[in-house]
C-alpha cells in the first residue's frame, strides 16, 4: 500500500527540528550560486560556482587550496582521473586541470554554450569511460574527447541543447537531449544504436530531457519535462514501464538503493520511493518546493536537497524524516515565501506574471540544487546562497 504523509506531521517535525538546528562544520563562500555537486578525493573537495571559478577546498578545514578562473558560470560537476580534474563552463569550454596545482593541462572548445530557459539550471557534467571523456553541450552535440590531450574523437549532433550527462552500460553510452529524444550510442565510434522519443505533454510536447539517466540491471531510468519517469530496456530501447506524475516535471536523476528508485519532482513538490522493477509507489513525501538534485544514501538513510534551502534525511523504507539541515538564508527569508503552516503566502505566486522575481526570491532561501556527497559521516553540498557546505551527520 502506498504511504502518503500528512502535511501536518511534516509541519510539526519541521518546526521541532528548526529548534535544534545544527551549525555547519564549515562553509566556503563563493561569489555566485553553486548548483554543481562536489567531488571528493584524498582530502580535497572539488566544485565549481556561478562566479566562474572552479575551487579545490580542504575537506577538513574548508580552506581554499587553489582556484581556476573561466569565462562562464560553472554549473556542472567535475570528474576526476589520474592527475586531472575535468569540468565544463558556460563559456563553452571543457577544462582539464592538474588536481594538485590548478594548472591548465588542456582545453576543448565546443561550438558555443547556451541555456534553454530560466529553469535550465545545469550544464552537462563530463563523464569518463576508458580513455575518453563524454560531454554534452548547448550547441546540441554529444562529444567524445580524448582524455590524454583533449582532442575530438567523435561528436553526435542532436536537434537541441544537451545538458544531461552520460551513463554507461558496456560499450553503450546513454544520454538525453532537450529535443525530447533519449539516445543510446556506441561509445567507441558514436554510432546510433537506438533512440527513444518521449511521450510529451500538452504544454511540453517535446518532452525535454534535462538531466542524466541511471542504468541498473540492464534497465535505463530517466525523467522528463513531460511529467514521466521512464524505464527502458538498455539493449533495445523498448519500454519496461513509465509513471506519469500528474503535477509536474521529473528533472532529478533517479537514484537506486536496495531495489528501489528515489527521486524528487519539480512542481509536484513530492519525493518518491518506487519499486525499480515495476514503478509501484512504496511511499511519497510531500514537500513545499522542488527537488532537482539526486538523492544519496548512508546507513539506510536517504539524503536530498530542496529549493526551500533544506537538506532532508529520511528513512529509506518508510520515508519518515529523521534529520534536516536548513541554510541560514532559508531561516532568515523563509517567511517571505511561506506562511506559518508551510504553504505559500497569499502574495507569493510561483508562476505569475512576475515569475522571474519569484524565482529570484526562492533562491534567496539558499536553494539546494546540488546533489550532496557524503564522506566520513559528513555531507557536502552547494547552495544558491553561494556557499559550499560541510555538515556533520553525527
Amino acid at each position: 500500500m502506498t504511504k502518503i504523509f500528512s502535511p501536518f506531521i511534516i509541519l510539526m517535525f519541521f518546526l521541532n527540528t528548526l529548534q535544534a538546528q545544527q551549525d555547519a562544520t564549515w562553509k566556503f563562500k563563493t561569489g555566485g550560486r553553486v548548483y554543481a555537486s562536489p567531488v571528493i578525493e584524498k582530502g580535497t573537495v572539488y566544485i565549481g560556482s556561478g562566479d566562474m571559478h572552479f575551487y579545490a577546498i580542504d575537506e577538513t578545514t574548508g580552506a581554499k587550496k587553489w582556484d581556476f578562473v573561466t569565462n562562464g558560470a560553472i554549473q556542472s560537476s567535475a570528474c576526476l582521473t589520474g592527475k586531472l580534474v575535468i569540468f565544463g563552463s558556460a563559456d563553452g569550454n571543457l577544462y582539464a586541470v592538474d588536481k594538485q596545482s590548478g594548472r591548465l593541462v588542456w582545453k576543448f572548445s565546443s561550438e558555443g554554450e547556451k541555456m534553454y530557459g530560466l529553469w535550465d539550471y545545469y550544464l552537462s557534467s563530463p563523464k569518463i569511460s576508458g580513455n575518453m571523456v563524454y560531454w554534452g553541450s548547448g550547441d546540441g552535440n554529444i562529444y567524445a574527447i580524448n582524455l590524454s590531450n583533449g582532442s575530438l574523437a567523435w561528436n553526435y549532433p542532436t536537434e537541441d541543447i544537451v545538458h544531461s550527462s552520460a551513463a554507461f552500460s558496456g560499450d553503450t553510452l546513454f544520454m538525453g537531449s532537450f529535443d525530447g529524444y533519449f539516445y543510446a550510442l556506441n561509445k567507441i565510434n558514436g554510432a546510433l544504436i537506438w533512440k527513444f522519443y518521449t511521450i510529451g505533454a500538452a504544454y511540453f510536447p517535446k518532452g525535454e530531457i534535462q538531466k542524466a539517466a541511471m542504468v541498473k540491471d540492464n534497465v535505463v531510468y530517466f525523467g522528463s519535462r513531460d511529467y514521466n519517469i521512464y524505464a527502458l530496456d538498455a539493449k533495445t530501447g523498448r519500454g519496461r514501464w513509465n509513471y506519469r506524475e500528474p503535477a509536474g516535471w521529473i528533472i532529478a536523476t533517479p537514484a537506486e538503493y536496495k531495489g528501489n528508485l528515489y527521486f524528487g519532482t519539480s512542481d509536484a513538490h513530492v519525493f518518491y520511493c518506487m519499486n525499480k522493477n515495476n514503478g509501484k509507489i512504496n511511499w511519497k513525501l510531500p514537500l513545499n518546493m522542488r527537488v532537482y538534485g539526486s538523492a544519496v544514501f548512508e546507513d539506510d538513510m536517504v539524503y536530498f536537497g530542496c529549493f526551500n534551502g533544506i537538506v532532508y534525511g529520511v528513512d529509506y523504507q518508510t520515508g519518515d524524516i529523521k534529520w534536516t539541515f536548513q541554510t541560514k538564508a532559508s531561516q532568515e527569508n523563509y517567511s517571505t515565501i511561506y506562511k506559518e503552516d508551510n504553504t505559500f503566502r497569499d502574495n507569493f505566486h510561483l508562476y505569475g506574471e512576475e515569475y522571474e522575481a519569484s524565482e529570484a526570491k526562492i533562491h534567496k532561501l539558499g536553494s539546494i540544487l546540488s546533489t550532496p556527497v557524503i564522506d566520513n559521516q559528513t555531507i557536502f553540498f552547494g547552495s544558491s546562497d553561494g556557499n559550499v557546505y560541510a555538515v556533520s551527520l553525527l
